[in-house]
């Protein structure tokens, strides 16, 4: 049975409206669900009995199963289990700012990057918005408080699973939905080109991060194959009219690699590529994972990449650090999982 959580507002209007009911329906749903987070059709007091056993008919409210949380300072991961006995994880990070979920878009990874555990599983599917919209609302739940940030970089390519990622993006961004401001959700992207240009035309105000990870074609197709499909020539003009469509800046993640990408070169080629384009780069120390055998920066070598872009006038952080007694590599929870199996 479809799961309602997987309904846009619009699609819920429609809904109501072909069974003979009015749009208004769809509002007080959404506030059932968004506001009040009831967890049955039945605490939905303001909804007329023979609506309640439609919904109940068409739709399912189950959440997501929760099998697994590892807590650390400022920082829980989540293994959920789907319906299909597929294994997709969450993270929830406190910031002072407020607290930031990353979620998983799909059951593995076909982008195949050579550092990330998520890719070294394959793709098994694309999850639906719902399973996305859950695994919010899980997370809520959990924590007792309200989540104000959603970043798209867990589990999965977004822009591989486009149509069900701006579903997502409409349902918790919608006023009577979770109400997320657009500027306080980012996608990550490896840089699908086409979906690129299309994301640049919808009116959402969302934050695009781009996994950069190399300064130059040789050493990223070597590190990430969807380079070679869209290499960095044919990108970056993509992301120049990004950035003159949606007047919003860009992220550029760059994961440090101890002896791959950390070098003073590429630093200097990092800030001669960017120079001039609205963004900041944002420097990611390494997590290292049992299956995979690249090392992570030493700490003097990620303090010398920054200090080079910074003396280049580039702006550049180090991301600030969670999970160190943790599974903190993304897609590592669930890998230990299938480990098992």
């Amino acid at each position: 049975m479809k799961s309602v959580y997987g309904m846009t507002f619009n699609a819920l209007e429609n809904y109501f409206v072909e069974h003979g009911d009015k749009k208004f329906r769809a509002t007080q749903l959404y506030e059932w669900l968004y506001q009040k987070k009831v967890t049955s059709f039945s605490e939905m007091t303001n909804l007329k009995k023979e609506v309640i056993a439609l919904l109940e008919q068409d739709f399912s409210m189950e959440p997501l199963q929760l099998l697994k949380i590892e807590r650390d300072k400022d920082v829980n991961k989540y293994l959920f289990e789907l319906e299909d006995k597929e294994h997709i994880e969450a993270v929830l990070m406190l910031h002072d700012y407020g607290n930031s979920i990353c979620i998983s878009t799909q059951v593995g990874c076909n982008m195949g990057c050579h550092f990330c555990e998520s890719g070294r599983l394959k793709k098994v599917r694309n999850l639906d918005a719902s399973e996305m919209v859950r695994q919010i609302l899980s997370v809520e739940q959990d924590l007792g408080k309200r989540i104000s940030h959603v970043v798209l970089m867990g589990i999965g390519e977004p822009f591989d699973n486009y149509d069900q990622v701006v579903s997502l993006i409409e349902i918790i961004n919608h006023d009577k939905g979770l109400a997320i401001g657009s500027r306080h959700i980012t996608v990550s992207t490896c840089g699908i080109i086409p979906k690129i240009e299309a994301f640049m035309k919808l009116p959402y105000q969302v934050n695009l991060a781009i996994s950069l990870h190399a300064p130059n074609d040789q050493l990223r197709s070597q590190l990430m194959p969807i380079n070679k499909v869209y290499p960095l020539a044919q990108l970056f003009p993509v992301l120049k009219e990004y950035i003159a469509q949606t007047n919003r800046r860009l992220t550029f993640e760059y994961i440090l690699l101890d002896g791959v990408n950390d070098t003073p070169d590429c630093a200097k080629e990092l800030a001669q590529l960017l120079r001039g384009i609205n963004g900041y780069v944002n420097l990611i120390p390494y997590n290292e994972t049992n299956h995979l055998e690249w090392k992570r920066s030493k700490s003097e070598t990620i303090t010398q990449f920054y200090d080079i872009l910074k003396k280049e006038k580039i702006s550049v952080t180090i991301r600030r650090e969670f999970g160190s007694k943790i599974s903190a590599a993304c897609g590592q929870l669930r890998s230990k999982k299938e480990d098992e199996a």
